[in-house]
Formats: structure tokens, C-alpha cells, sequence
């Protein structure tokens, strides 16, 4: 069956495919060693097989594309039928020679028949329901809320174009076969394509020429890409695996929770005696590690992380996936000068930069200089638009650190770690960041606490409770079971200090013996870390780790227990503190309290007859995945009706105060608090309840608001989950339980009970 046109064909697919091939190697060889430019991390190299592990779950099981469902159906079966059907490719460098051809071996093999007609078929229904939903959701019809807002849509439609043709080719030439009667394999392992033979012509050269066809668009598909080494919608395809291994979490895990230490060279830097050399956060493009560069290089542009960003759908510049692109093109715009193929001049020239009026100048920095050039070399990491920045100072500085972007992320980057790398470089090396943030560095660094307050105010709540709370003075006794970590807001704040005065009262009515700090506490230096300057950070963590083991001192592991009503200082003492030496178990609040109630400690007796929605906390849900214990509080509560708000858990949206923007002006966009606040109050609730000090604070201040304009009712109210336990375990007609006139203003109404959120009738 191999005739002339057979021969041509067969010849100019083997001299493309050794071509493409060179291409590829020389690709891959380019890309590896620009990545290897970037500076060591050893923290990724094992254990293996726990990253093995990993790696077959989030490629296999596509776990984490399966969190947007029939997304994630559709790209697992273009997934599979890339690699599964692989040899496809290969049996059509023989069906173009000789339309008869089969594999070896398994070519006739009834199972194999069945798998590639199945994930062929597959292939094509993922690709066709992919491209819908790009063509649904795209920047023209949803303008900014569209996730391939600032993606390169053309890059796109080139890859679903070769993936949707090579998809029909695999099932026509399977249908050729059997028209042309070339194919011994049993009836039913090829029943599409019978169905579609009935339509087919008898024709083995068609079927080569369809094999060509294959062998050419694939094949083309390798040339473009290895000519083009930013392409991550098609790249991703290879490099996702290494990513996926090198994750941050061996064990699986997100990229949240934690901070990493600011490294250089691979080691954590000593502050003490830092080194000549050491390069403190990410001033250029070069001082990323490799797991970065590798992480910029994986970027699908798919969006996800865009459509979650907190920033970008209240206005704000922030995209983490234009972050990403922008350093990623910006990372190989600038190789050759990385790999010194070329050399920049001394001084950076004089360069043209895109005008402001162009829309994607601001959240897409990269734009503003473009191509391989002296001045791409010079420019810096992050800057204004006069100075030719990569990532502008609005876009670093609007990031809330919520880690939904990360969370949300399919190939596992890192986006708030890059961001964290950039704003340490910007703080500690540049002096560079919001000005009202200078305030609260400065407080932490003098006064210990964010608000600047005299550290003798930290125990003035202990004075307004009705019991004696215990004030540590050297190591707890034996049977003081846990150390109340207060923290700043909970002990200055006003309205986080009835949160503390709740959570201390449930706590001694459960018999739980527990000791605070008082003016022996300082900040845990969350603030300062997440506005990037670590220096602060690691002062402020050294010193509570030297106060915390004066009181645990003699207590062996296990034995070494912290309860906080704050996400942040949660997320510090457990987490981060490890990093500095310090070992404790610490347990949020709600944790503790739910465990009490499951222990029949603490029993809700009142009825509160209110409807509640819950807020999740970013730095207690995500980063720390504790969503079921504040639930669980609430629905121990009789008479509450609870109802989700749409992005709740895992894809709740930000309060805004994270990040350390709680200490920063929101000046660009519509403030993320309101966005938030409205979607809860479109539930018509009584109450927003939440477990965050921070939270407590943006939610009421945008809830006051809307109040002030006639938006929302004055009986609404915004409570901790422990206030409404401690409101429900007061018995029925008990001081504060009646109607009240105000909204928990009265400074001993710690549950908040004389509001007009309150009122039981009479009970039987």
C-alpha cells in the first residue's frame, strides 16, 4: 500500500520530526539552564517518596483541577489523551508509510483499541467544552471579571486548535481503518469509531494523508513552542510535573500558612551576622531561586487565581497571574544577559515606556519595556511606570496575603512567597513602602503593638471580669492547662477585647484553669513579617520565644499549650515560631471551645432565634484549613439558622486587613471590607459572625457604613462565635438576654447581648 505520495509524505515527516526535535532539545536545554541561573533551594529535594506521592495525586487524580469540576473533567481527559495516547503519534509515523500499520504487539489489542477510542473521544468533548468556557468567559464579554483578562489569548487558541485537531485525526484515522477493513481488532473495542466508518470512504491513502496531517500539526506545535520558552499555556504540559514535585509541601500541602525565612544562597539569612554576600528578598529577577523561576515558567494563565484575588476584583491592580507572567517574561526577556550571551551596558539607556493611558500598563508591568535589551536589563523589579518597573508598587503593596490565588492554584505556585520576597527587598534594602505602615513599624518596634499604646494597657480587660484571670510571673503552674495568648487587638482593641473577655469567661465556666501574659506580651510580629520586613519580625519572635519559655519552662512537649483568638498570631506561634526555635501547641479559640462543647463542658441552653452567616478567616481557613469548629459552634446553638455566603471556606473571599493592609490606607477600587459585607448582607442575616479580631474590625466598620446610608438594618450586628456561645449559654430571662436599644456598645455586654439582634420570648 505505500505508494509515491506515501513516500513523500513518510520522507518530509521524518525530516520535520528530526528538526522539531533539535528544536525541542535545544529548548529544554536553554530553558533548564536559565532556571538554574536562579539561586539554590535545598529545602526541595526529599523526602521523595512523599513527593512522589503527591505528584501521582495532583497529576492523576487531578485534584486540584477537579476543585472547578467540569473544568477539571474536561482538561483530565486532554490531559490523558496527550500522554495515554502518545503512541499514536508514533503508530502515524508508520500509517503514513503504509496505511496497514499497526503497533507491535498491542496494536490489535482490544483494550488498548477500547482506551484510545474512549480518551480519543474524550479528548475531543474536553477540548470542545474548554474552548466554550474560554469563549464564554472571555475579557470581551466580561471585561475585568474575566479570569483570561491580561492572558495571551492567541497563544490559547493556538494550543486548543492543535489539541482539537489532532483529537479528530486520532478517532479519523481509527475509522479509516475500519472502512478500509485494516484493522483485526474485535467490534467492540472500537465503536465510535465503526459509527463514524459507516461514513467514511474505503480509502488507505486518505487514511495516510491523515496521519501526515497529525504528524505535521503536532510536530508544528513543537517547533512553536520551543521557539517561544515564556509560552506557559503549553509548556505547563511539561514542566508541571517538576513543579508539582518541588512544591513547597512535600506532604502535599499548599504554599499557605507559614512564611518561609528569607534565604540567600540556599541558607537562612542570621541578622545577627548577616553575610557579605547575602541578598536580602528579591531586588532582581536573578535573586529569585530556581523554584521560582521554575514556578514562572509553569504558569498556565488560566486565571484561577485571578478570579479569586481579593485586590483585582475590587479594582485594584493586583493580578498574582499578570504577577507571574509579567517576572516570568520579564526572567526570559533577560536571559541572555543571565547566561552572558550578552552584556549590558553600565549605566541603563534611555528608554521608552508605554503611556498610562494604556489599561494594562498598571496591573501588567512588564509591558512598559519589552524584547531583549539593555534597558529590560537595567529596569527594576518593581517601580512606577516612569521608571520602567516589571511589577508596579500598586500591584505589591494592594496584596492581602488572603492565599486564595495559592490555593487555587492547579500547578502549585508560590505567589505569595514571590510577593513576600519582593516587598522584604523593597522594605529592608529600598526604604520603600506606604507611608502609614512606617507608623506601624515603628510602634511595634518601640511600644510592641501596632496601635503605639503603652504596653501597661494590655491588661486592663482582666480588670472588668467578674473572676480572677491569672497573670503568669515565671514558669505556670502544673495544673494551668493553657496559656491564653491574648495578642494586640485582643487586648486593645475594643471590640476584640470582648471577644478576649468572652472567650476567658467560657473558658472558666468549662473549668478550664488558663494564665495570660498581661504586659509580658508583645506582638507576634505577623504585621511586620507580611509587610516584609523580617528583621522586625525575627526581633519580635525572639523575644516571645524567650517569654514563652520562662513560663513552660520544666513542660515537656505536648505539655506546652497556647490558645489565641487571632488567625495571625494562630498562624505565627504555631507555624513560624518553629523557625526561631519555638515549639508550642497552639490551638485557635474556636478549636478549644468546640472541643468543650463536644465534651459536654459547655452546653448552649438559650435559644437564639437569629439568622447567621459566617465569614471565614483567610489566616484560619485557608492557610490553616480550620473551617469545621466555628460551624460546629454555631449549629450547637439552638434557635440559629445558618446560611453559607457563595465564596465561603476554602474559596472564601478576604476581609482586606491581611497582608498587613489592615495598617495601610485603601485608597485604589472599591474596599474589599464593603465587597464583603455586601455579599453577606445580601443574605438578609442578623448577624455576621466570624473568629478574627481583624475581621471583626473591617466587617463592623463597612457594616457602620451601610448603616449610616439606610443599606443595611440597625438590629445587624457583627459577633464572634464566641460571643453568641456565651450569649447562648446565659439562662433565659438573665440580665442582657432582653431587647436592648444598642448593638453591643455597653462595655461589659461582652456577648453583645443588649442589641436588638437579642430578644427571646417567653419560654416554656
Amino acid at each position: 500500500m505505500t505508494g509515491p505520495l506515501q513516500i513523500v509524505m513518510g520522507t518530509i515527516s521524518v525530516l520535520f520530526l528530526i528538526v522539531a526535535s533539535v528544536m525541542a532539545y535545544r529548548a529544554v536545554r536553554a530553558m533548564i539552564r536559565i532556571i538554574r541561573t536562579g539561586q539554590p533551594d535545598s529545602s526541595r529535594n526529599g523526602p521523595v517518596g512523599p513527593r512522589l506521592k503527591t505528584l501521582a495525586v495532583e497529576s492523576l487524580g487531578h485534584t486540584r483541577m477537579l476543585k472547578w469540576s467540569a473544568i477539571g473533567v474536561a482538561h483530565w481527559f486532554v490531559f490523558i489523551g496527550f500522554y495515554g495516547l502518545f503512541l499514536t503519534l508514533v503508530e502515524a509515523f508508520g500509517e503514513v508509510w503504509n496505511p496497514a500499520f499497526h503497533l507491535p504487539l498491542i496494536g490489535e489489542w482490544g483494550l488498548w483499541n477500547l482506551f484510545a477510542e474512549i480518551i480519543g473521544a474524550g479528548t475531543i468533548l474536553g477540548i470542545v467544552y474548554l474552548i466554550y468556557r474560554r469563549q464564554k468567559d472571555h475579557p470581551r464579554r466580561q471585561g475585568r471579571k474575566s479570569r483570561f483578562a491580561g492572558s495571551n489569548e492567541g497563544r490559547g487558541y493556538f494550543v486548543e486548535a492543535v489539541v482539537l485537531t489532532v483529537g479528530i485525526c486520532i478517532l479519523l484515522i481509527r475509522a479509516l481503518k475500519v472502512s478500509s477493513d485494516l484493522t483485526d481488532a474485535p467490534g467492540w473495542s472500537h465503536p465510535i469509531s465503526s459509527a463514524l466508518a459507516t461514513v467514511l470512504p474505503d480509502s488507505p491513502t486518505l487514511l495516510s494523508v491523515v496521519a501526515f496531517i497529525k504528524i505535521l500539526v503536532s510536530l508544528t506545535w513543537l517547533v512553536v513552542i520551543s521557539r517561544i520558552l515564556n509560552m506557559g499555556v503549553a509548556w505547563h504540559r511539561f514542566s508541571a510535573f517538576f513543579n508539582i514535585y518541588f512544591k513547597r509541601e512535600a506532604g502535599g500541602g499548599v504554599a499557605n500558612g507559614p512564611l518561609q525565612p528569607m534565604m540567600s544562597n540556599g541558607k537562612p539569612i542570621d541578622f545577627e551576622d548577616p553575610g557579605e554576600d547575602d541578598v536580602f528578598g528579591r531586588g532582581k529577577i536573578e535573586d529569585f531561586t530556581w523554584k521560582g523561576m521554575l514556578d514562572f515558567t509553569t504558569c498556565t494563565e488560566c486565571g484561577r487565581c485571578q478570579s479569586q484575588c481579593p485586590a483585582w476584583n475590587t479594582g485594584k491592580p493586583l493580578s498574582p497571574k499578570m504577577v507571574i507572567m509579567d517576572l516570568r517574561d520579564h526572567l526570559y526577556a533577560k536571559a541572555p544577559y543571565l547566561l552572558g550571551a550578552q552584556t549590558a551596558s553600565e549605566t541603563a539607556p534611555d528608554y521608552d515606556v508605554l503611556k498610562p493611558s494604556d489599561e494594562q500598563v498598571w496591573a501588567s508591568g512588564y509591558a512598559r519595556i519589552e524584547g531583549t535589551n539593555d534597558a529590560q536589563a537595567h529596569r527594576p523589579l518593581v517601580g512606577t511606570l516612569e521608571e520602567g518597573g516589571v511589577i508596579d508598587p500598586d500591584v505589591l503593596w494592594s496584596c492581602t496575603n488572603c492565599g486564595a490565588c495559592v490555593e487555587q492554584c492547579p500547578v502549585d505556585i508560590e505567589h505569595i512567597d514571590h510577593i513576600e520576597d519582593m516587598r522584604r527587598y523593597q522594605v529592608l534594602i529600598e526604604s520603600s513602602f506606604p507611608s502609614e505602615a512606617g507608623v506601624m513599624m515603628r510602634n511595634l518596634e518601640n511600644r510592641g503593638n501596632p496601635w503605639g499604646v503603652s504596653p501597661s494597657t494590655r491588661g486592663e480587660w482582666i480588670k472588668e471580669m467578674d473572676f480572677e484571670v491569672e497573670v503568669a510571673d515565671g514558669p505556670l503552674d502544673e495544673d494551668v492547662e493553657y496559656l491564653f495568648w491574648v495578642g494586640c487587638a485582643g487586648a486593645i482593641d475594643d471590640r476584640a477585647k470582648k471577644v478576649t473577655k468572652a472567650v476567658a469567661e467560657l473558658l472558666h465556666t468549662a473549668g478550664v484553669r488558663f494564665a495570660v501574659l498581661g504586659e509580658g506580651e508583645t506582638c507576634s510580629g505577623d504585621p511586620a513579617r507580611r509587610m516584609g520586613n523580617e528583621f522586625l519580625f525575627q526581633m519580635l519572635a525572639q523575644e516571645n520565644v524567650a517569654t514563652l519559655d520562662g513560663v513552660f519552662e520544666g513542660r515537656v512537649p505536648g505539655m506546652r499549650k497556647v490558645v489565641t483568638t487571632c488567625p495571625h498570631c494562630f498562624n505565627s506561634l504555631g507555624r513560624e515560631y518553629p523557625q526561631v526555635e519555638g515549639h508550642y501547641e497552639v490551638v485557635h479559640h474556636t478549636q478549644l471551645l468546640s472541643q468543650l462543647v463536644e465534651q459536654g463542658r459547655l452546653t448552649p441552653v438559650t435559644p437564639i432565634d437569629r439568622k447567621i452567616t459566617y465569614h471565614d478567616p483567610c489566616f484560619l481557613g485557608r492557610h490553616n484549613k480550620v473551617y469545621t469548629p466555628p460551624r460546629e459552634i454555631l449549629d450547637s446553638v439552638p434557635g440559629l439558622s445558618t446560611q453559607e455566603m457563595h465564596r465561603c471556606k476554602d474559596r472564601g473571599f478576604c476581609c482586606g486587613a491581611g497582608g498587613a493592609r489592615m495598617w495601610m490606607e485603601e485608597k485604589i477600587g472599591k474596599r474589599i471590607n464593603v465587597e464583603r459585607t455586601e455579599e453577606a448582607l445580601g443574605l438578609d442575616p442578623d448577624v455576621i459572625s466570624t473568629a478574627c479580631p481583624f475581621c471583626i474590625t473591617m466587617l463592623s466598620d463597612a457594616l457602620t457604613s451601610k448603616k449610616q446610608n439606610g443599606e443595611a438594618a440597625e438590629h445587624v450586628e457583627v459577633l464572634d462565635v464566641s460571643q453568641i456561645l456565651l450569649r447562648s449559654m446565659a439562662p433565659v430571662g438573665a440580665p442582657g438576654t432582653e431587647a436592648g436599644a444598642e448593638v453591643g456598645t455597653k462595655a461589659d455586654d461582652v456577648a453583645g447581648t443588649g442589641s436588638a439582634a437579642t430578644e427571646h420570648g417567653p419560654q416554656a
